[in-house]
């Protein structure tokens, strides 16, 4: 029996019983109310903004995950990484050699280069204002409502470079009456973290309110050259808001945000002996002999005006005009010793104008959204690869400024009380303009781009500007049906598209044709779900299974140097193809009226149908050498969480175990880099005071001190030393945290 049958059965059995299950509930709907521990709680309905309004997870015909900010904290969760644990087919993680740059892949689909110019395949939205580039990108956790994460093509509702999906970190309202809470958390490696946020109503229209949070805590590991902590954590987050409701029609929000981090540089650890023998693994994972120095810093900021103007019952319009901007200097040693072997200093800098107009409609038997999308933004950066044993430094600058404009709708008709039929699309326009410079120095310290001592350029290697258009239709068509109130089933079609662009290190000495870029890449999935609750709603679940077909991907590949140029380039070109399909389960129980559990399970199988290089001069296939980056084929959580009153007030503990099986770090597999399959052991205490007024936390995270791999770099050979690092994530903390809300 071939892999592809047995995933169907699989999940198809699985769906069969939660269907069946349900089908038994209604047919003895009477016999389970009289037979039902009366004690027992029933789930919530969750709802959600999935498709930008307001509808229950159920009648979402889209694979959403859904935590709630209780549920967050109730788990201890810090940053928005915590979202790779709880949901399925989801890689989100800290970049490698970063400490605050953001790395997403959803159902094998993502970006995992930052460098300017590569666009992500996953769309980070904070309060529906997305966030083009992912630096500054990993979102501490704190004042938030919930987080949602969408799964597979979201081309028609977000746009463009959402193929694999989005998230969506959704902030809290400000209240009718005054606020504050006060946190403090200390716990491992010296951990600090400080939180205060509070509103208060100024008249009975308007509000303010606000936040500032510091995380802090020692390294996990040392630089064994410098002294200097690796691994450790230095971040300050603030937040305002305003809002204003002059009358039952409008309403006005105005929000800025601002992230400092100021942690030490991230470097990796060295898997092998270096080929001149000095150099071996260190006996910590988390240490290092990485010798750059340089400044590290990252500052990102934020400010968006929402309004929304309700018509009548049928019609609300809805403006967001948002502006984001992030500067971010770093330092990677990619041979971690103190020789400068192969090190980068690089410089980011990015800003960004959106605004989108909306219109949200509302009938006996329809609803839907339209709406306009502008956004003008600019990306840029330097860097340099200094090689020592070459004598050089070689420099890579360049911009990549994109006007994009996109008008898109999304309508939903009953066709009867229970078969319902949506429909939508988004017509994207993409212009861009690129510059591209590349120039060797002759010495193994900074180019003066990069702060160094000026000198004369040995070598231009590249020099070009460049301007494209891009534009992509990107439909959705769903249909689904109440099996009963409780529970729903769809099927559903959808596309999306990532924006074409420009190897930002492109040799044009080499590979002169580097300069006419690559296109975009397109996911057109398949998928079918059931969703809803069953066991007289002590259970809330949803399930989907799904097949995508991804062309055109943008890879980075091998290629022979054009004559008269002599050696071999990478470049980036549309040279890969792939089929993904699997399935997801995720929901959550009350076992008894004291014990709740949440859980899921992801199943996905990504294989490269083509994979092109032209290392030898002509195209050829390598697809069967080759693995697709961050697609574990299995990945799991489950967590309990049991109630109980104690010293008057209530207590809360959750366990909890998370699974993800064997992954490539790289598209080439690596028996050094691959990491093998792991389990997470995490559990929380909690207790809440009879006045809710003071809650007090014990946290545990990755118990078990599991060491595996979230990144790496691989440059094998006596030119680079054989420099092959990787970067681990978190070992075994615990944390206390004590909470004053009023």
């Amino acid at each position: 029996m071939n892999r592809h049958v047995k995933c169907a059965l699989l999940a198809g059995a699985a769906w069969g019983v939660l269907a069946g299950a349900t089908v038994a509930q209604d047919a003895e709907a009477a016999a389970q109310a009289a037979n039902a521990d009366q004690s027992a709680a029933t789930v919530d309905d969750i709802v959600v903004t999935a498709r930008r309004r307001d509808e229950q997870l159920k009648d979402v015909p889209i694979a959403v995950s859904a935590l709630s900010a209780e549920r967050l904290e109730q788990t201890g969760a810090v940053n928005i990484t915590a979202l790779q644990q709880q949901t399925p087919n989801a890689t989100v993680q800290i970049a490698r050699g970063s400490n605050s740059t953001l790395i997403s892949f959803i159902r094998g689909v993502g970006q995992q280069d930052p460098l300017w110019g590569f666009e992500p395949g996953v769309g980070l939205y904070v309060d529906d204002v997305y966030v083009a580039r992912p630096q500054g990108a990993v979102l501490d956790i704190f004042d938030i409502s919930r987080i949602e994460v969408l799964r597979g093509p979201q081309g028609t509702l977000y746009g463009r470079n959402t193929i694999g999906g989005a998230i969506k970190y959704v902030t809290k309202r400000l209240g009718q009456d005054p606020s504050l809470t006060a946190r403090a958390e200390v716990g491992a490696y010296n951990e600090h973290n400080f939180l205060l946020s509070g509103s208060v109503p100024v008249g009975q229209t308007f509000a303010i309110g606000g936040a500032v949070a510091t995380y802090n805590h020692d390294g996990y590991g040392k630089n064994l050259n410098t002294g200097q902590d690796q691994y450790d954590k230095d971040v300050t987050a603030y937040r305002a808001s305003a809002e204003w409701t002059p009358n039952d029609k409008l309403f006005f929000r105005l929000a800025w945000d601002r992230v400092e981090d100021n942690s030490s540089p991230r470097h990796g650890h060295r898997e092998v002996t270096s080929t001149d023998g000095l150099w071996r693994a260190p006996a910590g994972k988390y240490d290092t002999y990485a010798g750059i120095t340089g400044e590290q810093k990252v500052v990102t900021e934020g400010v968006a005006l929402t309004g929304e103007y309700r018509v009548n019952d049928m019609l609300t319009l809805k403006s967001i005009s948002a502006y984001r901007s992030g500067d971010t200097a770093t330092i990677i040693d990619f041979d971690q010793t103190p020789n400068p072997t192969l090190d980068v200093p690089a410089i980011y800098a990015d800003h960004q104008f959106s605004q989108e107009f909306q219109a949200l409609f509302t009938g006996e038997r329809w609803s839907g959204v339209a709406g306009v999308y502008y956004l003008d933004g600019t990306s840029s950066g330097v860097f340099d690869t200094i090689a020592g044993n070459l004598g050089l430094s070689i420099a890579a600058a360049g911009s990549v400024d994109t006007k994009s404009f996109s008008i898109f709708g999304d309508f939903s008709y009953d066709l009867t009380d229970r078969l319902h039929l949506s429909l939508g699309g988004r017509y994207t326009r993409d212009d861009k303009d690129a510059a591209v410079l590349r120039q060797f120095y002759l010495g193994a310290t900074r180019s003066p781009l990069t702060g160094g001592t000026p000198r004369a350029v040995f070598a231009t290697r590249t020099n070009y500007t460049a301007s494209d258009t891009f534009e992509k239709f990107t439909p959705r068509a769903s249909i689904s049906y109440d099996f009963s109130d409780e529970m729903t089933g769809y099927a559903s079609v959808s596309q999306g598209f990532k924006s074409g662009g420009w190897d930002m290190r492109g040799d044009a000495a080499l590979v002169p044709q580097t300069v006419n870029g690559y296109q975009p890449e397109t996911v057109t999935t398949y998928e079918v779900g059931l969703k809803g609750s069953a066991f007289d709603r002590r259970m809330n679940f949803a399930s989907a299974i799904f097949y995508s077909d991804y062309k055109d991907q943008q890879i980075t590949t091998q290629q022979v140097a054009t004559p008269p140029a002599v050696g071999i380039a990478s470049v980036v070109d549309n040279a890969g193809a792939s089929t993904i399909y699997g399935f997801e389960l995720e929901g959550s129980a009350y076992l008894t009226s004291d014990i709740t559990a949440n859980f899921s399970v992801g199943y996905l199988k990504n294989e490269f149908d083509e994979f092109i290089t032209r290392i030898t001069g002509t195209p050829v296939d390598i697809s069967n050498t080759r693995e697709p980056q961050n697609s574990p084929e299995w990945s799991a959580y489950y967590g309990m969480t049991w109630r109980g009153d104690i010293l008057g007030g209530e207590i809360r503990v959750t366990p909890s175990l998370s699974y993800r099986s064997d992954y490539h770090l790289f598209d080439t597999p690596d028996p050094i880099l691959d990491q093998k399959g792991y389990v997470l052991a995490d559990a929380s205490v909690v207790w809440t005071a009879p006045s809710k007024r003071w809650e007090v936390g014990l946290f545990g995270r990755n118990l078990t001190d599991v060491r595996y791999k979230v990144g790496g770099y691989s440059f094998p050979g006596a030119t680079y030393n054989n420099s092959i690092s990787a970067f681990y994530g978190p070992p075994t903390t615990y944390s206390a945290r004590l909470t004053y809300r009023f």
